[in-house]
């Protein structure tokens, strides 16, 4: 486990290339062992943290975890308008991240504009902007 302490130190001193290639050595989607399974989650919030956006977004094309984690990197970058190009080409998440973003922040018609354009028939959006909106 030599290279758990390693990543770990790598991590702290944000030596992200050091930290990404050896967690992501020990990482892979959905195993049945959870240590290599939450490796992967943590591969993919290092990602995010190093910023490698490109690299992330190539793999939330076929990774529920990585595109998640690009959806709340993009929120936390305040990348609205990038929420809102996921969002129209189809990702869900993006769509309610952005929902959410626009409640919180007391742009509500904003919010039920986006929903109208982007998920008219996505009910979950509409019980976003119906119940977030109004809390």
């Amino acid at each position: 486990m030599d290279w758990l302490k390693r990543a770990w130190a790598a991590e702290q001193l944000q030596d992200w290339d050091e930290a990404i290639a050896l967690v992501s050595a020990h990482a892979e989607c959905f195993s049945h062992d959870p240590d290599i399974h939450d490796n992967h989650l943590w591969h993919m919030d290092l990602l995010a943290r190093a910023e490698r956006v490109p690299e992330l977004t190539e793999r939330a094309l076929t990774d529920s975890h990585a595109r998640r984690r690009l959806n709340r990197s993009l929120r936390e970058r305040g990348m609205e308008a990038a929420l809102r190009d996921r969002a129209e080409d189809g990702d869900c998440g993006a769509l309610y991240i952005l929902v959410r973003l626009m409640c919180e922040t007391g742009r509500v018609q904003e919010a039920q504009k986006v929903v109208a354009d982007i998920g008219p028939e996505d009910q979950y959006a509409r019980q976003i902007v119906a119940g977030d909106c109004w809390t």
